[in-house]
């Protein structure tokens, strides 16, 4: 039997349309994936994201347990700071990506991916040896991200006055812990917005509140489509643990000063450094008809041949895009296989559209 989120029931009474996603049931739309994408990019959604994994760290030793863990540095973290990083094998393959919050010098908050959810948490406590800390999965919590250029002021109606001043003078990547609410300026689309952690008992009157305020809810499929165009990674898809963070498009948030920090994967991403990379995520726009799919081929003149991690139609820009994983050296145009054709396609860096702007 699929999990549930706290909202299931409210997602039932807004007939969406419910698929499994990593073992749980989720909305795909509410009617409308293309409504969804839209509402984000120019108003405000709401995303159930409570299939996701939210797990608090507590202890004196935690700081240095995470500089070991992770390839980002919590080093640069200052209460009430976030960052986007990745947990990686000894490889140097990326077992997940996530943020990680710091709440207090003793207490700081990961959230993870919900398909990794049980392979994380196994990770991390084998990882403990030799630390002492404190590993909570926060089993008791929702997750409501709300999303768009409108969201800073309808997110308003849950708060008091005095919070919601606070929770619009948060910064992107910084958050406010209000008692229970946990409220970030974080989020998967590309537009402004929040990510809201609290206890789980409070979901409907908090779907309830944002709804009268006019915000849509959004599905899985409005969630990809913002993201590709955004040119951010799916774990699973984009990366995975065959893959490191540098033929990710994730290089951003690997660390390696100061070179004493010792973290797991770092040998190996020491040694892809100095050899140099053989291949790397790009963003390609179709230039053809067609839609470019997940693990179409990607054919290169005289460079050899890549594939399609993540493929899809852009209603922003009404094109089709993708995220590619392709030799190094590729160049400005290539070829996607459609159909048994060869269809062009324009190299780019992405992302492909961000808070609603296109960008090239």
């Amino acid at each position: 039997m699929s999990k549930r989120t706290p909202f299931y029931d409210l997602h039932v009474k807004a007939n969406a349309k419910l698929v499994d996603f990593a073992g749980w049931d989720m909305p795909l739309h509410y009617g409308s994936q293309l409504q969804e994408h839209h509402q984000v990019r120019q108003d405000a959604g709401m995303f159930d994201v409570s299939h996701m994994g939210v797990v608090d760290l507590h202890g004196e030793e935690v700081a240095a347990y995470l500089r070991h863990l992770l390839a980002n540095n919590v080093d640069r973290l200052v209460q009430g700071k976030a960052m986007y990083t990745c947990m990686l094998n000894e490889h140097g393959g990326v077992i997940d990506d996530l943020i990680v919050y710091k709440i207090a010098n003793d207490f700081y908050r990961l959230v993870v991916n919900a398909g990794t959810r049980e392979k994380d948490l196994a990770w991390m406590k084998k990882q403990e040896t030799g630390f002492t800390l404190d590993i909570v999965a926060r089993v008791d919590l929702a997750i409501l991200a709300v999303q768009g250029p409108q969201a800073v002021d309808k997110i308003k109606t849950l708060f008091k006055p005095e919070q919601a001043e606070l929770i619009r003078q948060l910064k992107p990547f910084s958050f406010v812990d209000l008692q229970e609410w946990f409220v970030a300026r974080t989020g998967y689309t590309g537009e402004d917005g929040y990510e809201i952690i609290f206890p789980a008992v409070q979901a409907d009157s908090c779907w309830q509140a944002l709804r009268s305020a006019g915000v849509m809810p959004c599905g899985l499929g409005a969630r990809d489509t913002l993201r590709l165009e955004a040119g951010l990674n799916l774990y699973g898809s984009d990366m995975d643990e065959s893959v490191t963070p540098l033929e990710s498009n994730l290089d951003w948030t690997v660390m390696l000063e100061p070179r004493e920090r010792r973290f797991i994967g770092r040998e190996a991403l020491e040694k892809q450094t100095q050899q140099g990379l053989n291949r790397r995520l790009v963003g390609l726009v179709l230039q053809g008809p067609g839609v470019i799919r997940n693990h179409q081929k990607v054919m290169i003149k005289d460079d050899g041949v890549g594939e399609i991690t993540s493929g899809g139609y852009s209603p922003t820009l009404e094109k089709s895009i993708a995220l590619a994983r392709v030799p190094a050296q590729i160049g400005e145009q290539c070829f996607v296989e459609i159909r048994n054709k060869w269809v062009p396609a324009n190299v780019i860096k992405p992302p492909f559209v961000r808070k609603g702007k296109k960008m090239f």
